[in-house]
């Protein structure tokens, strides 16, 4: 980015993001003292770990200033400046980045925020969550247009389906007996225990997965309660590395009120897979798939 200075020839777009800063009353956020900046450079903030995964997978990761904190894969996105958690963000801290692009997942927010670094000039780019194979290579199409690396999608789009079709190969052949009924818990917070129903990202795991989501009755996630666990009664139960981490393990998780009293409990068939790995419907989603059928199957014999 170029430095803001007298003696620089002015450029309308930050003499237009300026304006808007001072209308929000967010110049004291306005980078000045920083290097110049060719007009054809990015500066892309990724607001969502899944679409890091895709621009590091496009090679475009040189342009990255900024993250937010699901940006966990791979190592050297958590080696980048910050932007926080991605529903919390904040105006100051993204524009402190000078950003060329804000590419955004459906789950950024709040939305307040999204407006307002719109109206400072900079572009964001709020692409569909779509838990969903094809959602997957749609977003990577995106990317790439956003980017500037069209071919490099093109070909990531190629490579994907191959590993797509491998992988749902690999599930077919190792089904064995009855879907497994699994239920899935997000324990990221002591206080907060949820279970997931239809029209979740778990619940299309589970699906693709070739298991079967113990809750049906609502959608998105609700709070765990004893009578609706036993009445699930799950085969196993599922979380994040992350969410099984912070409930105390195995042995903290089936303490959780009716767990202990459901055939995932009697025989303690815990599993866990890493989040985004699990849930972000990134790049890595063919083997995410078949490492949750794996992990599922291997339970089963237990």
């Amino acid at each position: 980015m170029r430095r803001i200075s007298h003696s620089a020839k002015a450029d309308p777009m930050d003499a237009e993001r300026r304006k808007a800063c001072l209308q929000w009353g967010l110049l004291a956020a306005w980078p000045t003292g920083l290097p110049a900046r060719a007009a054809d450079a990015r500066r892309i903030v990724s607001v969502g770990g899944a679409l890091t995964e895709i621009v590091f997978a496009l090679q475009a990761n040189a342009d990255l200033v900024g993250v937010d904190t699901t940006s966990l894969y791979p190592e050297s996105a958590q080696k980048l400046p910050s932007v926080g958690y991605a529903r919390s963000l904040s105006v100051e801290g993204v524009l402190a980045l000078a950003p060329t692009q804000v590419i955004a997942t459906e789950d950024a927010g709040p939305p307040a925020v999204l407006r307002q670094l719109s109206a400072a000039g900079i572009p964001v780019a709020v692409l569909a969550a779509n838990h969903r194979f094809e959602g997957l290579i749609e977003r990577v199409r995106h990317v790439g247009a956003l980017t500037g690396r069209a071919a490099r999608a093109t070909a990531l789009q190629q490579r994907l389906q191959q590993e797509w079709a491998h992988a749902r190969a690999q599930v077919t052949r190792r089904m064995a007996g009855p879907a497994a009924r699994v239920l899935f818990v997000l324990a990221h917070a002591p206080n907060q225990i949820l279970v997931a129903g239809t029209d979740t990202s778990a619940q299309a795991m589970l699906e693709y997965a070739a298991s079967a989501n113990a809750i049906d009755g609502f959608s998105g996630y609700k709070p765990l309660t004893p009578e609706a666990v036993i009445a699930a009664q799950p085969d196993i139960v599922l979380l994040t590395d992350q969410g099984l981490k912070a409930a105390g393990g195995v042995t903290g998780i089936l303490k959780l009120p009716g767990l202990g009293q459901t055939p995932a409990g009697h025989k303690r068939r815990v599993i866990a897979l890493e989040a985004m790995l699990m849930l972000g419907f990134g790049p890595r989603l063919p083997a995410a798939v078949s490492a949750l059928h794996a992990a599922i199957e291997m339970a089963m014999r237990a």
